[in-house]
């Protein structure tokens, strides 16, 4: 494997080096650019070293601290090119020669331009792919910006995957991921809160693949955190933006995001919604009983997000904020299900459900931030409160068949407490150690009732029995990392330690039926990152990682999920998490002449006591074909991977942003079969097995962005994805492009999209399994949808902003879908 490993990332280095020759340069500026009103440093700004005649030779951007150097620069006359969105350009001479190749440049200092709203609100018309040292960062262009949600957003996003009919998100080809917002968890569900966030409010992504102590460990392939535009500026600011998506169903999203700052005070507030409807169908067949299943399903869906916050900076060195976030969310889902025998009608079944969610999520964060004498040394504090309810009820009503009507009721009510303190001492100008300790205190309650029947396993009839499920799990942990950066090379260590208390508890109407599951454990998990950049056009970078996956609410709940006339999904109370080991390495070459950056890598995985899926046999009822779906732990696994991805601009005229990445992952589960003909079987014909899949899932997608003019742009997007292997199914191959146009109007403020997806309405989800029955099916749904946004973005003022740190303090709630 090791050798697999080394040939895969030799191979993606050489792929990647043939983009480019190297030349022989000579000479070398260095400096650091500053902010002329704040003196603070300014990161990511462009140094571009020309010829008299304006030619580009080569150029870099400056480092977190402003600082930059360019080295192998050949002999002559250059001029130093130094531009920033929102500041006046700088223009320097400079000679290479004799007494003069190693030149400093000092401190530079830029100055604003007359208006500044431009320096944080400014899109640009591509988004970016940048390497960072712990983190690939996407930033959203106009060409994934006007998608629609953030949903919608994501199939584009290089490694991220977006199951079209859960809205349930993947990194690396696995659902083990946390999902932030601004560095925070809510109890809002992903799902739910990713279609509701307006893919203009994006600024952008960060994939944390391999995240260090500092991060909570949770989730297997790492984090995904979404940063928002912000308009913490002098004065008044505000953007607002509308959508509109349709193909059978209409779907509408909107935002208003406003801020004010004046003196001591920022004040600032958002508001967006998600209102839609989508259909979709599909089917299963199994030929054991030569039967069909046709599903038929209505979403409706409603959810209204707000937020209000307040920034006080009492003084130059002490900042105190305070802010709220509160959703509100209504959906409904209509489906019929009906069973065909068509070897004996006496089987036929036809269900009708009418599921119907109301949940409400509360967050109440406040922060007091402490800066010492010293730039960078400081020490903050943050407590943050999260409420979650939830009532969902669901009528189950038989039009055909031997059940009758029922009803369920499902009550949550979820609540955490989270307490970080975190200091950052920077030791030296190349040293910094950051420590801190955190406190999550987490709980739910879910209450089950049913007015229906079931049978037990005496094959007795008797009433549904109530179940309350209480679950609280308490973490308490402390980090500590060491980062120090040399001329060229730079690493950070870490380690973080965590003890773990939880306590389940299923409380049945029958006596019988009581679980209880208790656990207590202290962990540690180191962290180490390396990376070395001999050049302002190479980067290389190693790291490694242990991470934890703890099941999530869904995983663990004894209650009944959901259920059709021949499959129902629980939890398991006993589920116990996975540990992962995981080493990574990527190389980054920027391109000649400015033309892009195209970043490789290669990451491997030692997985152990892995959770994964678990299929069984009815019990109550062996004849019917009914099966059980739910979780389980199993023995030790592996998975590694290769990753491709580009920005390149060909022409001034067209930027192509593509990414290639590839898994393998050996899978458990177990599964169960008949060793006689289903109308013959009984418990003691089911024979158990565990199963293993070797899957290798691959998927390829490229934008295209053609700009016909400086107000508009032409964008076509594929996507592919291979077949793809899992304990149960093995999913066909799928693909799709979509196409779209963009003007931008009043001096770029505004933006007008339109959008046409699934053009040849090939998107569906198609599968062939064999266990614990032969079947086959498909699902479809709404895809081959037109799409309408216009966002605006109003105000003025200066920019400076309250820097927040970026962390997670929450726990999933998600791990019950169908797959």
């Amino acid at each position: 494997m090791k050798k697999l490993l080394a040939l895969c990332f030799l191979v993606v280095i050489s792929t990647i080096e043939a983009y480019a020759l190297s030349t022989d340069k000579k000479g070398s500026i260095y400096g650091t650019v500053l902010d002329a009103n704040l003196n603070q440093p300014l990161p990511y700004v462009n140094v571009v070293i020309k010829s008299n005649n304006g030619t580009i030779i080569t150029g870099g951007i400056t480092r977190e601290d402003g600082s930059f150097k360019i080295e192998k620069l050949e002999e002559g006359n250059h001029i130093v090119n130094i531009q920033y969105i929102g500041y006046k350009t700088i223009n320097k001479p400079i000679l290479i020669g004799k007494n003069s190749y190693d030149i400093n440049l000092g401190n530079i200092f830029l100055e604003e331009e007359a208006e500044g709203l431009d320096e944080v609100t400014v899109v640009a018309d591509v988004s970016t792919i940048q390497q960072k040292v712990d983190r690939k960062v996407i930033t959203i262009g106009k060409d994934l910006a006007a998608t629609g949600s953030a949903s919608q957003l994501m199939v584009g996003i290089p490694s991220v995957s977006i199951d079209a009919q859960t809205g349930d998100i993947s990194l690396r080809g696995n659902q083990n991921v946390r999902v932030m917002v601004d560095g925070k968890l809510s109890n809002i569900p992903t799902a739910q809160l990713l279609k509701q966030i307006p893919s203009t409010a994006i600024k952008s992504i960060e994939l944390i693949t391999n995240p260090s102590a500092k991060y909570n460990p949770e989730g297997m392939s790492g984090i995904i955190n979404i940063i928002l535009h912000k308009n913490t500026m002098q004065g008044f600011n505000g953007n607002v933006s509308i959508g509109l998506t349709h193909e059978y169903e209409a779907k509408f999203n909107s935002s208003l995001g406003l801020n004010y700052r004046n003196g001591k005070f920022n004040f600032y507030g958002s508001y967006s919604n998600d209102i839609a409807k989508n259909r979709n169908n599909g089917f299963i067949y199994r030929p054991e009983n030569n039967s069909e299943q046709f599903f038929k399903f209505l979403e409706k869906r409603q959810s209204h997000l707000y937020k209000v916050g307040v920034d006080f900076y009492l003084n130059e060195k002490n900042t105190i904020s305070v802010f709220t976030t509160q959703n509100t969310s209504d959906n409904s889902t209509y489906g019929k299900t009906d069973a065909i025998f068509y070897d004996d009608e006496r089987y036929n079944q036809s269900q009708i459900f009418n599921s119907r969610g109301d949940n409400n999520s509360s967050q109440y964060n406040f922060d007091y931030k402490l800066d010492f004498k010293k730039e960078g040394h400081n020490i903050e504090f943050e407590a943050d409160y999260n409420v979650f309810d939830d009532e969902s009820p669901v009528d189950f009503d038989f039009l055909l068949g031997p059940n009758e009507d029922y009803e369920d009721f499902n009550f949550t009510d979820r609540e955490s407490v989270t307490l970080n303190l975190d200091y950052i001492n920077p030791l030296s100008e190349t040293a910094k150690l950051e420590a801190g300790l955190q406190a999550r205190l987490f709980n739910s309650d879910i209450a089950y009732s049913s007015t229906g029947q079931t049978l037990n396993n005496e094959g007795i009839l008797r009433p549904t029995p109530d179940t309350n499920f209480d679950y609280t799990r308490d973490i308490y942990s402390a980090y500590a990392t060491y980062s120090k950066s040399f001329e060229k090379w730079n690493y950070q260590i870490g380690l973080r330690a965590e003890n773990v208390k939880e306590d389940a508890f299923a409380l049945s109407s029958e006596a019988s039926s009581t679980q209880r599951f208790k656990n207590d454990y202290f962990e540690v998990y180191p962290s180490a990152f390396f990376t070395y950049t001999p050049s302002e056009k190479n980067a290389y970078q190693l790291s490694y990682s242990r991470r934890v996956d703890r099941p999530g609410i869904g995983q663990v709940n004894p209650i009944k999920e959901w259920s059709t006339p021949l499959i129902s999904s629980y939890g398991n109370i006993n589920l116990e998490p996975q540990f992962t080991n995981s080493i990574e390495a990527n190389y980054t070459r920027t391109l000649n002449n400015r033309k892009g950056t195209v970043t490789g890598g290669v990451f491997y995985r030692m997985i152990s006591d892995e959770i994964n899926r678990a299929l069984f046999i009815d019990r109550s009822d062996v004849t019917s074909g009914r099966v059980i779906l739910t979780h389980d732990n199993f023995d030790d696994t592996s998975a590694y991977g290769v990753e491709l991805s580009s920005n390149y601009r060909p022409f001034k005229w067209w930027n192509i942003n593509g990414s290639f990445d590839l898994y393998s992952q050996t899978q458990k589960g177990i599964a169960e079969n008949l060793t006689v003909p289903i109308e013959n079987a009984t418990i003691n014909d089911i024979e158990t097995n565990i199963d293993e899949v070797d899957n290798v899932l691959w998927n390829f997608r490229m934008y295209n962005n053609f700009s016909v003019s400086k107000t508009v742009s032409l964008t076509a997007f594929g996507f592919y994805r291979g077949k793809n292997k899992t304990i149960q199914f093995e999913r066909k191959p799928m693909y799709f492009v979509n196409l779209g146009a963009r003007v931008a109007f009043a001096q770029g403020r505004g933006m007008l999209s339109l959008n046409y997806n699934d053009i040849f309405n090939t998107m569906e989800f198609a599968f062939y399994g064999d266990k614990p029955f032969i079947q086959e099916g498909a699902f479809s749904w709404e895809s081959n949808t037109w799409n309408v946004g216009l966002s605006y973005r109003f105000g003025g003022g200066k920019y400076k902003a309250k820097s927040r740190k970026n962390r997670d303090n929450n726990t999933k709630s998600g791990g019950g879908g169908f797959l």
